[in-house]
């Protein structure tokens, strides 16, 4: 699945008439490939994994996008990866945004799901397009 979106970037990066940045954002399993995507992709623009589990202390040397990382404040398992997460990234200078918004479940942006939560969903949203705008434009 990973080359799949690997393909697609480099579809995407080499089309005429573009700038040439692309950002990757996704949700849960995307998140997680989100998060990959910017370990193994030097010349990503942006990446936005929502509620994703994170990539090893030992992939995030090779990270070189900004990270916007969305989390749901009640999602233990996720979000029990997230310290170590954030200190491989501190520890290697790497840019990122990360909010944890609280008493919101595992998939608060799925509009599908009753753990769908609105207000926080509008909100990661919003961050999310003006990250994009500030890191692709």
């Amino acid at each position: 699945l990973l080359e799949g979106y690997i393909t697609a970037f480099e579809y995407l990066r080499a089309h005429p008439g573009r700038t040439g940045k692309v950002g990757v954002v996704g949700l849960c399993f995307g998140g997680a490939d989100s998060n990959a995507m910017a370990a193994r992709l030097p010349d990503l623009g942006a990446t936005v994994p929502f509620y994703g589990r994170q990539v090893s202390a030992e992939e995030v040397p090779n990270i070189k996008a900004p990270l916007l990382i969305h989390y749901a404040g009640l999602d233990e398992r996720v979000n029990g990866g997230w310290p170590a997460y954030e200190k491989a990234l501190k520890e290697n200078g790497k840019t990122y945004t990360e909010y944890t918004y609280p008493n919101v479940n595992h998939g608060f942006h799925n509009d599908t799901t009753p753990r769908y939560d609105k207000e926080a969903a509008e909100l990661a949203w919003s961050r999310t397009i003006a990250f994009f705008k500030e890191n692709l434009s």
